[in-house]
């Protein structure tokens, strides 16, 4: 990340003792800081409705970053200067004397800073506590300077188009557009940043990115654990609501879109929500045809005992919530016209990753007959978002000897081998960005409710209809038969399969 000059900031965690900030928030703030990208005038309040003395907080916050931070336990001189700069907040989020008592706060700070600071408000609270603190905030004239102040809002933004909207209308009721930070962790992770500049700043790539040259492109984010301790929120939410309405669409959108006119944050954002404009709308049938869900029942995940779904901590012991989903999509614009994206996420699989797939078309004419060995696929372009981080692109070469013989090669780029400085954690990138008044890697209010009417469709169908065999994969499978049988009746297979692994691991066999 590049350093570049920034205003005093004064910092608001609402929720400044829950989870979020323990493992995410304090952690990047303070890697931002030791790594001098933090003002030198700026201060830090986690607000929390519960009483706490001062260094039990501070004692409290240590400890989430000597777990959590990627830098390692804190340097007792570094986190000696880093902590002079937290306040821990007692204060109810729906109480006039909090907001009050925050608005002398802040402004204290002005004054003895001799500058009217930036203020991040950070929503780390349950949605109900969303409309109070917008009303209040806005009521106390805290986040008046439109230029100066934001806010940022966790997901999920609704729980259905009619919520979203209703969200929307009540933070624009409050603030203005360009003030409200809506974050989604996945756009700020360096290999999803750098697959726009992997797009548009090398030409060899944007030539063939079209339907021309590529038959498919599947997404894939699987997660190698259960729902652990968020048993509350996935039973209302699903792997649909939780993650493809959100982060595949996201990963959807940065894959699909048009080069934009410049790096400008509206320019890029424009042609995000274009391609969620341009997704062919399911009808019932397609529901049917193209969507697949499942629920994990018990096995052996890890070499450990994993408990069925409707077992876990805070279910219904007969919920119906899909634990997997999968689903094929069509862009129709001139670019994507009749190639199908096929994505996929799940809860308790093979494997913890996050992958986008370019599966290029077949050669026209194939000179080579059988002199092609062990795999005849055509190439493939893999963006490994996480854990591996890199790009991978499967060819075809001569074997060296006398005759003539082909098999697959791999060209990567890897984060490990290329760079030596660490990668910043995602939040991190988001948090500066948002500090800096940069919306570029944030949703606005049109690009969340188009992703919501992509979904809706589907959501509508399954109220309608009870799946009939829940649960219906096993912990650490790829999910039901049926998701591959999605891509099997187009003559395709998913890239990520037990039987074959990543790309990588399938050359390595054949060495």
């Amino acid at each position: 990340m590049k350093k570049k000059e920034t205003s005093p900031a004064n910092i608001v965690i609402f929720g400044g003792k829950g989870d979020l900030a323990w493992r995410k928030l304090i952690p990047a703030f303070y890697n931002l800081f030791i790594n001098g990208f933090l003002p030198g005038q700026f201060a830090i309040y986690g607000v929390h409705y519960e009483k706490m003395d001062q260094k039990d907080y501070e004692a409290h916050l240590l400890k989430g970053v000597n777990t959590f931070s990627r830098s390692g336990p804190a340097k007792k001189e570094q986190w000696k200067k880093f902590v002079q700069h937290i306040f821990f907040f007692e204060g109810d989020f729906t109480a006039d004397d909090t907001f009050r008592r925050l608005a002398v706060t802040l402004t204290k700070n002005d004054k003895e800073w001799k500058n009217r600071a930036v203020r991040l408000f950070y929503y780390s609270v349950s949605p109900r506590f969303i409309e109070p603190i917008s009303l209040l905030l806005s009521k106390f004239a805290l986040a008046d300077e439109v230029l100066r102040d934001r806010i940022v809002v966790e997901k999920p933004f609704g729980s259905d188009l009619h919520t979203a909207m209703e969200l929307n209308q009540l933070l624009t009721k409050h603030f203005k557009e360009s003030q409200i930070y809506r974050i989604d962790h996945y756009l700020g992770k360096e290999t999803v940043q750098n697959l726009m500049t992997f797009r548009f700043a090398n030409i060899v790539y944007e030539s063939v990115w079209n339907h021309n040259y590529i038959d498919h492109i599947q997404i894939t984010v699987a997660e190698n654990i259960g729902v652990g301790g968020r048993g509350n929120y996935y039973e209302q939410a699903g792997a649909l609501r939780d993650m493809i309405q959100n982060h595949l669409l996201q990963l959807l959108c940065v894959t699909a879109m048009e080069p934009p006119v410049s790096m400008d944050a509206e320019d890029i954002r424009n042609k995000k929500v274009d391609v969620l404009k341009a997704v062919r709308p399911l009808t019932k049938t397609d529901v049917k045809r193209n969507v697949v869900r499942g629920q994990y029942g018990a096995g052996t995940l890890n070499g450990k005992k994993q408990v069925p779904y409707r077992k876990e901590k805070n279910i219904n012991p007969k919920s119906n919530t899909e634990t997997f989903v999968a689903l094929k999509l069509f862009v129709d614009n001139w670019r994507w016209q009749n190639v199908p994206f096929y994505l996929r996420t799940g809860k308790c699989l093979g494997k913890s990753t996050s992958l986008i797939v370019i599966q290029f078309k077949q050669i026209p004419h194939n000179l080579f007959g059988n002199k092609i060995l062990f795999d005849p696929k055509p190439n493939q372009l893999i963006i490994s978002i996480q854990p591996e981080m890199e790009i991978s692109l499967l060819f075809h070469a001569k074997e060296p000897g006398v005759k003539l013989q082909i098999r697959p090669v791999e060209m990567d780029f890897t984060y490990k081998e290329s760079y030596d400085a660490p990668v910043p954690e995602a939040y991190e990138t988001l948090l500066l960005e948002a500090l800096e008044c940069d919306a570029t890697l944030f949703m606005r209010a049109d690009q969340v409710e188009a992703a919501w009417k992509v979904v809706t469709p589907i959501l509508e169908s399954w109220k309608k209809e009870s799946p009939l065999h829940f649960p219906n994969y096993q912990p650490g499978s790829w999910g039901p038969k049926a998701a591959e049988a999605l891509v099997k009746k187009d003559d395709r297979c998913w890239t990520l399969l037990p039987e074959n692994g990543i790309i990588k691991n399938r050359v390595k066999k054949m060495k």
